[in-house]
């Protein structure tokens, strides 16, 4: 941020954020800290409980922090699990005189004058921003359907502070329970995060993911109006859309075809330029429709996007093609490759029982659901739970910091393709998604797409 910058990363803002989190989590930390000093037992299922009803109250960036933890297997026992998972990022909307005054510091004083409209009430808001609909005065009759995306105040300070906080909380879960080694995770949730406050970035996402899927009919993404854009001011295209959930009751065909879209979205940019959208949350899709049928998805959101090694890319199609073949020399590679290290053979077992979880619809050639009479929000938790235990006589294991999205990203899809009760053959889309597979031909793509997106692959 440049020296003016009065949003910058503060101690005043960060203090304030302090006092406000710290009131409501230190408490939960202390009995946390307390029993494990004094050799109490602790009641995790109230501590989780009370863990979120201090959060829901906060908003903010902290909110999303939690969520994010709350769907990466092993980040959190099940029990915090449950309660984070209820609830809810919605923040409330920022008024229309501190919109004014946001619109104005980030366009100037003449703001309104660069829209044919700005609608008052917000379309949408979040744990960091909000979204309004608005139309350009690009010349056209009406002029263009328009997305703004406006960050909240002081954004910066919360997410260093809030991070913190956190942070501190995983420091006393790691003495409990040291099986999963948290600190990589945490590492990465927090680049993420910082990197979501960029708005500049985000526009260069969508660029990237313009290029990587345009010669796609299933999927639409939006395009970037520069002059209408700053750091913490994205406008783009409105893309009018059907929530997901609407498409549930389809007829299969529907359904089906929605969820090609889902899996063409995720794992083509994945294999082909090793790039993954990491926050797969319903709400960050929408469906469009032509001649009154769902015809494919809109991708809405582009701030939660990571950027691997090309070799990392190699590991998950040499896990693939290990565990298909029964070759536990290819496995050992995979894992290696991602970066797991001292992997003893009780190790390896251990993670295979969750590879094999998450590549089975992959390895089956037939159609099929992804998981047969499991609840889209319990999806996978059986298995990580069966991993947890293992690794408390096995472990402790430190997760790579790069893996953590991908298996995340893996089990929201896995979602979403539940939430659609979809049946497809996974085996030949992702058959057709790594055909003529080599870690430098994504080496090529990713510097390619890269150049023109004006970005460089994530840290």
């Amino acid at each position: 941020m440049p020296p003016h910058d009065r949003e910058a990363n503060r101690f005043t803002a960060r203090a304030r954020r302090y006092a406000r989190v710290g009131a409501n989590v230190g408490g939960v930390a202390a009995r946390m800290a307390g029993a494990r000093f004094f050799g109490f037992g602790l009641d995790r299922a109230k501590n989780a409980a009370e863990l979120a009803a201090a959060l829901g109250g906060l908003k903010g960036p902290i909110m999303k922090v939690a969520q994010l933890l709350a769907t990466i297997p092993e980040a959190l026992p099940p029990e915090y699990i449950t309660e984070l998972t209820k609830l809810q990022s919605q923040a409330p909307p920022m008024g229309w005189a501190f919109v004014k005054r946001r619109m104005q510091a980030e366009l100037g004083a003449d703001w309104q004058k660069k829209f044919a409209d700005f609608e008052h009430h917000p379309a949408a808001a979040a744990s960091l921003g909000q979204v309004h609909r608005a139309r350009s005065l690009d010349g056209q009759k009406g002029g263009s359907e328009l997305a703004c995306k406006l960050q909240y105040a002081d954004m910066q300070s919360a997410v260093e502070a809030d991070l913190q906080q956190l942070s501190i909380l995983f420091a006393i879960r790691r003495r409990f329970d040291p099986a999963i080694d948290t600190r990589e995770i945490i590492k990465e949730i927090g680049a993420r995060v910082r990197e979501e406050l960029d708005y500049k970035r985000e526009a260069k996402h969508v660029a990237l993911y313009r290029e990587m899927l345009k010669n796609s009919d299933l999927i639409r993404v939006p395009k970037v109006w520069p002059a209408l854009s700053t750091g913490r001011l994205l406008t783009l295209d409105w893309l009018e859309g059907g929530h997901l959930l609407e498409y549930k009751d389809e007829p299969l065909a529907v359904r089906n075809r929605l969820a090609s879209a889902m899996f063409t979205a995720w794992w083509f940019p994945f294999s082909r330029y090793g790039v993954i959208h990491g926050d797969p949350h319903l709400g960050n899709y929408s469906v469009f429709e032509e001649k009154k049928k769902a015809a494919g998805i809109n991708l809405l959101d582009y701030g939660c996007i990571r950027i691997f090694p090309p070799s990392f890319v190699g590991g998950v199609v040499d896990l693939y093609n290990g565990l298909r073949k029964n070759d536990d020399n290819l496995v050992v590679h995979a894992y290696e490759t991602w970066g797991f290290k001292k992997l003893s053979r009780d190790l390896i077992d251990v993670l295979n029982i969750w590879a094999r979880f998450i590549y089975g619809p992959l390895m089956d050639d037939r159609v099929r659901s992804i998981a047969d009479g499991v609840k889209p929000g319990e999806y996978g938790r059986r298995q990580a739970f069966e991993v947890h235990q293992a690794l408390r006589k096995k472990g402790p294991v430190t997760v790579p910091r790069e893996f953590v999205l991908m298996d995340r990203a893996a089990i929201g899809l896995g979602g979403v393709f539940l939430h659609l009760r979809a049946e497809l053959n996974f085996h030949r889309l992702f058959a057709e998604a790594i055909e003529k597979f080599s870690v430098a031909r994504v080496a090529e793509r990713q510097a390619a797409a890269l150049g023109r997106a004006g970005l460089a692959a994530t840290a």
